[in-house]
């Protein structure tokens, strides 16, 4: 069974399709939209670079998961015994077997304290912090998700020398509060739940210092950045830097901290944004158990990695993270570095589906007001800045959110796609609707965040996804459906250039545009594909161009494969050795392709790949004239190379190395009397780009034509 036959539907009709499968040509693109159709190939693929997130055209669009010669680094994975103190953490983590846990009611043990004093590292905020604490005797400590509120908290009580340091029961009320403070020592309340019909009150406080002062007491309570906070004044934490707690995790053990931390991949793994203390701790633990050799310098470089899989398999797997804001933390993965706006507007769409899939028998509620912003982005690790965004109308400011950690984004729907299975349905209904959007920033960020799936798991993208959207009769799904195999190529994914060849021939129509035109857009991104996307656009236009919505897809694909500057010497003999030893409907293919890419006066075109490159390479220069001059003579190009020749002199009127090469071009293209007549009715009857008279390059260029009446 081939790819394409395992990824259909059994029924025959494709997921996300209202319409069945037809395997004929579409009747004149039925049910499209007008502008849809007009759409050129080379519109399509400015939208898809313009729009596809930079994790998958930029460097970063491959790397390595957390193995590094077989072995699992990092706490991301396998198993640690015993208690690992992360330093300033919201949390002292314990591995396999457990002793009390430091949330439950009772004394914190003091060889668990003495441990955390040794490796923890104070940060700015700490010295006000205990200043306070000291005068009032109960401090609010506020913060961000997973700053080390709660380490910070056993640390202010521990340098106040408190006898002991007891563990205040979670669900104790704001109001019960002072009951619990009945011993001497300090006491530790933990992220308190605190809402608008449960608040923490300044009276409550209040309550709590009188008994305190009874007892010979210290308080400390640690809450999220709350507004339900009536009369209090709370004391913002700002945790250490990630090198502070490195550094601090380091001096107990390592006398060389210094020189461990001047390494390459602690000095990359520091300078990679923002890096929370638990983070920097458990890196900070790996340093420690540095030898010198290059396997530990590896497992340092892959650290990073590690730390990403493990919070965002946290940011799934946490109970407390609310559907809602995990809907906006996919979103953003898919919408990272566009504006914010859509990644939260989109995120709440997601969220319905999840709440329909989760609970069927109620109606889903979205509400209309939520978290801020900057809350949303805190929780996410991201930050928004104000920046132009390109439109077609020219650049307008946008709030645009970006992950700290460039990685997140791809290992995030990575997590999703592959180990939390049950949100498979409301992921493909969400994409689905997004490639219906009419935004062209959607729908690319739809066919990106497909792809990644098609690498994670192909067979389940291709059926539940991209096989839908190639079979549908209207054209945008198509387009995302090459789009989407056209990245997943980019991003590793298995056997899509087979599949792309099988769909080719495949007997729907549908799917053999798909491919058509993925071979297009996926040649310039990656050049040594060229010569493969040529042969399978030749090989489907041997087999049947007859009908015409399909023959102009695979010219405008095949005139793509020009539109890249790298390979488009090898690309021209190609298309050369197409004239001359293939059939008929190939020649044509490859005429009307060359005469396509060369009317195109757009940066980066092959008038200018000409100029700058072309024509100081023989046989490159050789292979252009050839085509030009079989264009040029062939009835049923005349007048399209005549269109695309104008283009060029227009070209040559504001570039003078373009005027320069078509002055070099010009007597290759003139072989017999009516070559020379053609081309001089061309350039006589030429008229400006506004209209007006005929430009001076084409009298210039008259001279190279005719060079004996120039003398």
């Amino acid at each position: 069974m081939t790819v394409s036959e395992a990824a259909r539907p059994s029924d025959g009709v494709p997921p996300g399709s209202d319409v069945p499968p037809q395997p004929g040509p579409p009747p004149a693109e039925e049910g499209a939209e007008p502008e849809e159709r007009t759409q050129e190939a080379r519109a399509a693929q400015r939208e898809l670079f313009a729009h596809t997130p930079g994790f998958i055209l930029g460097e970063t669009a491959a790397f390595g998961g957390s193995l590094v010669g077989g072995a699992q680094h990092g706490v991301s994975g396998g198993r640690v015994d015993g208690d690992v103190y992360l330093g300033g953490r919201t949390e002292i983590h314990h591995h396999g077997p457990a002793a009390t846990a430091p949330d439950a009611s009772g004394e914190i043990p003091r060889t668990r304290l003495d441990a955390l004093a040794a490796v923890f590292a104070d940060g700015p905020a700490f010295a006000g912090a205990l200043r306070r604490l000291r005068e009032e005797r109960v401090l609010v400590l506020t913060g961000a998700h997973a700053t080390g509120r709660y380490a910070a908290a056993l640390m202010l009580l521990h340098r106040l020398n408190e006898p002991a340091v007891h563990a205040v029961h979670p669900e104790t009320t704001p109001a019960a509060l002072s009951t619990q403070l009945t011993r001497p020592g300090g006491y530790v309340l933990r992220d308190l739940p605190v809402s608008r019909n449960r608040p923490l009150r300044d009276t409550h406080l209040y309550a709590a210092r009188d008994q305190l002062e009874k007892v010979d007491g210290h308080l400390v309570v640690t809450v999220e950045n709350s507004p339900h906070l009536p009369g209090v004044t709370p004391c913002p934490w700002v945790p250490p830097s990630a090198a502070e707690v490195v550094r601090a995790h380091l001096l107990p053990c390592r006398p060389d901290a210094d020189d461990l931390l001047a390494l390459d991949p602690v000095a990359a793994f520091l300078a990679a944004g923002d890096r929370r203390p638990a983070e920097a701790a458990a890196f900070a633990d790996a340093l420690a158990g540095y030898d010198g050799s290059e396997r530990a310098l590896a497992r340092l470089a892959d650290f990073g990695q590690a730390a990403v899989e493990k919070q965002c398999r946290d940011w799934l797997a946490d109970p407390d993270t609310g559907l809602r804001d995990k809907a906006f933390l996919i979103s953003l993965a898919v919408f990272d570095q566009a504006p914010y706006v859509l990644a939260a507007e989109l995120a709440d769409q997601l969220f319905v589906h999840l709440q329909r899939l989760q609970n069927p028998e109620q109606p889903p509620e979205i509400p209309v007001f939520g978290p801020t912003a900057e809350d949303r982005l805190a929780l996410a690790r991201a930050d928004g800045e104000l920046r132009g965004e390109e439109t077609e109308w020219g650049p307008v400011p946008q709030f645009t959110a970006a992950f700290r950690e460039e990685r997140t984004p791809r290992v995030l729907l990575t997590e999703v796609w592959n180990h939390h299975p049950s949100a498979r349905p409301a992921l493909v209904a969400w994409l689905r609707q997004l490639a219906r959007d009419g935004r062209p920033l959607v729908r690319t960020r739809a066919a990106a965040a497909t792809a990644l799936l098609a690498a994670a798991d192909l067979p389940s993208a291709i059926a539940l996804l991209v096989d839908g959207w190639a079979t549908a009769r209207t054209f945008g799904p198509r387009v995302t459906a090459a789009n989407t195999l056209t990245l997943a190529q980019l991003l590793g994914a298995p056997v899509v250039l087979r599949l792309l060849t099988q769909w080719c021939s495949d007997p729907h129509w549908g799917r053999r545009w798909t491919a058509i035109r993925a071979f297009g857009l996926l040649a310039p991104l990656r050049p040594d594909l060229a010569g493969a996307a040529l042969g399978a656009l030749a090989a489907r236009a041997r087999a049947d161009a007859s009908n015409k919505p399909e023959r102009d897809n695979l010219t405008e694909s095949a005139a793509l494969l020009l539109s890249e500057g790298r390979r488009r010497g090898e690309v021209l003999s190609e298309f050369v050795r197409l004239l001359y030893l293939d059939t008929p409907a190939v020649r044509e293919l490859a005429l009307a392709a060359f005469v396509r890419a060369c009317d195109n006066a757009e940066d980066g075109a092959l008038i200018g790949w000409y100029a700058e490159t072309g024509m100081y390479e023989t046989d490159s220069a050789r292979d252009l004239a050839t085509l030009w001059r079989t264009a040029l003579n062939d009835r049923a190009h005349t007048r399209a190379a005549l269109d695309a020749l104008h283009t060029w002199v227009h070209v040559a009127g504001r570039r003078a190395d373009a005027a320069q090469a078509l002055e070099l071009l010009l007597p290759a293209l003139v072989v017999t009397a009516d070559d020379r007549k053609r081309l001089d009715h061309a350039l006589r009857t030429l008229r400006a780009e506004d209209g007006g008279a005929r430009p001076p390059v084409a009298d210039r260029l008259l001279t190279v034509l005719h060079p004996a009446s120039a003398r």
